[in-house]
């Protein structure tokens, strides 16, 4: 029993920590975009760039905000895979054509870096889409 309230209570932080990630992930998508704008695909129209950009945004705060409540959580987890998986080919946009973030160089190896660490964040938020164990229950 204290391995599992242990479990939960790691668990309980790690979805805090998700949260405040996503939610500044997503504000600075208005904050700074032009980062944002040029790992965008050339096969996407030029013009909807920036509305992309926001929309992610905007998806990134709600995901992240979402899995706070018990009620919104797993949908949001779901919410929050489903965005990593259509992200992802900018970020492999970005690696294969050694594309800067901003006006800042990026290594060649933190660029191929970041595509596992989309894996890691859909395992992340993958974890949140189980229901809680009843230990866990009040911590959750």
């Amino acid at each position: 029993m204290l391995a599992a309230m242990t479990r939960e209570r790691v668990k309980l932080v790690l979805r805090w920590v998700l949260t405040v990630f996503m939610v500044g992930a997503g504000a600075n998508h208005f904050v700074n975009p032009p980062p944002y704008l040029g790992m965008m695909p050339a096969e996407l129209p030029q013009s909807s760039h920036l509305a992309l950009v926001y929309v992610s945004g905007v998806f990134e705060m709600l995901g992240g905000l979402g899995l706070i409540l018990p009620v919104t959580r797993r949908a949001a987890a779901w919410g929050l895979i489903a965005l990593l998986l259509a992200v992802f080919p900018a970020n492999v946009n970005m690696a294969v054509n050694h594309l800067p973030l901003g006006d800042s160089a990026v290594p060649q190896w933190a660029l191929w870096a970041r595509l596992p660490l989309q894996i890691v964040l859909i395992a992340w938020a993958w974890w949140f889409t189980r229901p809680p164990t009843k230990v866990g229950a009040t911590l959750s």
